[in-house]
Order: C-alpha cells, then structure tokens, then sequence
C-alpha cells in the first residue's frame, strides 16, 4: 500500500499522510493537475469523485462532489494558494453546499501536498492538513477523513498501473 504514515497531531492542528509511489514525480504530479485523473483518485473507492471547476494555479479554483453508494452527493471546494508545479501546492481544503460553495458552517483544512523523488524513480507525497481548532480536526476525524484519505490515496498505485 502506498500510504507509509499517518500521524495526528492535535496539539499543532494537523493531519499529515505520507505515501510512496513506483512513479516520478511528474507522473504524480499529473494526476492532481488534470481533472480527469483527480476524479479516478479523489474520495474512497465507494464515493467516486466528479470535479466539476479545475484551476490548479494560485488563485484558481477546484470544486467537485462525492457520489456515495446510495446517491447522496458531498461537496468540497480547494481554494489553491500556490502552486511549485511538480513539488508542491497549497490550497484551502473545505466542504460545499449543493451549489459547491463553501459550507460556512464546516471545518476548513490549510493543506499543502509536497512531492519529492526518492528511491530509483519513485515519488514520495506528503499530504499536510493543519486546522484552524483542535474541534475542527476532532470533527473530521469523527467523520472518517483519515480512513477515506488512506483508502483515495491508495488507489493511485493502481490507476498507475492501468
């Protein structure tokens, strides 16, 4: 499985998730910046992802939603701060309304995802998300987003593959 390490850290507000890929880094880099392969990674493997708006440039805009088994649909926005194409963006991570806006009333995460080369052509990821309160990551982890997270990151290995 990719994902190597998660740890919680309540104390600095913060969820951070590491995995390995058999890929380079401009490979993985790709997944996140074409929409369409963001949709086959995002969200467990129950909850497909539809991005609907794709801007991974500072200022620019994700917005998508999440189809659960029964047709319930969640939806979550990226409000991307910087962008080191392939090393590193920054974005503001929240849950959206029906019309994919941002839902005032939910826990916005200050995510930065980092990819390094390591080993013979693989990528290592570190996926960081810091929280404004220790009651806004609580709530996310009552939510499941550590196991949904480790389950969406361990399917790139396999659309990799394909």
């Amino acid at each position: 499985m990719p994902v190597t390490n998660i740890s919680k850290n309540i104390d600095d507000l913060t969820l951070t998730i590491t995995a390995e890929f058999a890929a380079p880094v401009e490979r993985v880099w790709q997944i996140y910046a074409d929409p369409r392969q963001l949709e086959r990674i995002w969200g467990p493997p129950e909850y497909p992802a539809t991005v609907v708006e794709h801007a991974l440039t500072p200022g620019g805009t994700v917005t998508y939603f999440m189809t659960g088994p029964e047709g319930e649909k969640y939806g979550g926005y990226w409000s991307v701060t910087a962008v080191d194409e392939p090393r590193s963006f920054s974005f503001e991570d929240g849950f959206a309304d029906d019309e994919l806006k941002p839902a005032g009333d939910m826990p916005v995460a200050h995510s930065v995802y980092t990819f390094e080369a390591v080993g013979d052509g693989g990528t290592r990821v570190t996926y960081v998300s810091r929280y404004e309160t220790a009651e806004g990551l609580q709530q996310v982890l009552e939510m499941g987003v550590e196991e949904g997270s480790t389950q969406a990151i361990n399917q790139i290995d396999a659309f990799l593959a394909s």
